[in-house]
């Protein structure tokens, strides 16, 4: 079994969200690693990322890229990017925003980078966008992310009010990285 840690930043609990969806995804071994209020992660928590086969980012997207809490921890990741600690593993990222757009992609860009400067490999979600004129808000990939999961969130909704089909393409992509992280591992 793949081991695989999700590390956050979550602001208001949508991004929590996600990435516990991911984590369910991803299966039982997946462990949450959430970044404080500070932009920091405990010692254990770093030696779990270490440890792990793959890594998920997870940041909201503000102003057009990441928090930044995710961007300190990002700027501290230089201590295993100097070791190439993290090289060869599987990577994949999510994000959240308030508005359709809200420039997410920006944010993924930026946890694509990230991984490739630690030598990884990225996953993006594989799944066909909901791009039809039956398509409902509500859908699978309805904001039509290849490169990682993008959910849209009112900026008055509370966590509990996010959608299920952003919700659910979080999960698949926490599946998407377990299967891939596998047959990495073969």
């Amino acid at each position: 079994m793949s081991h695989i840690a999700v590390v956050f930043h979550s602001g208001y609990g949508h991004t929590l969200r996600m990435a516990q969806s991911v984590a369910e995804g991803a299966g039982a071994d997946a462990e949450l690693v959430a970044i404080d209020a500070e932009g920091n992660v405990s010692e254990k928590d770093w030696a779990k990322l270490s440890s792990a086969d793959a890594i998920i980012f997870g940041s909201p997207t503000y102003m057009g890229s990441v928090s930044w809490q995710f961007k300190k921890f990002a700027d501290a990741s230089s201590k295993p990017w100097f070791g190439q600690a993290w090289k060869d593993k599987i990577f994949a990222g999510f994000t959240n925003s308030a508005t359709m757009n809200g420039d997410k992609l920006s944010t993924l860009h930026y946890l694509f980078t990230l991984a490739m400067q630690h030598g990884g490999v990225w996953v993006g979600t594989a799944l066909m966008p909901s791009n039809t004129k039956a398509a409902q808000r509500n859908d699978i990939n309805y904001v039509g992310s290849s490169s990682g999961a993008m959910a849209q969130t009112p900026s008055d909704a509370s966590p509990a009010e996010m959608l299920t089909g952003d919700l659910e393409t979080a999960r698949l992509l926490g599946v998407r990285v377990a299967e891939m992280t596998a047959k990495f591992k073969d």
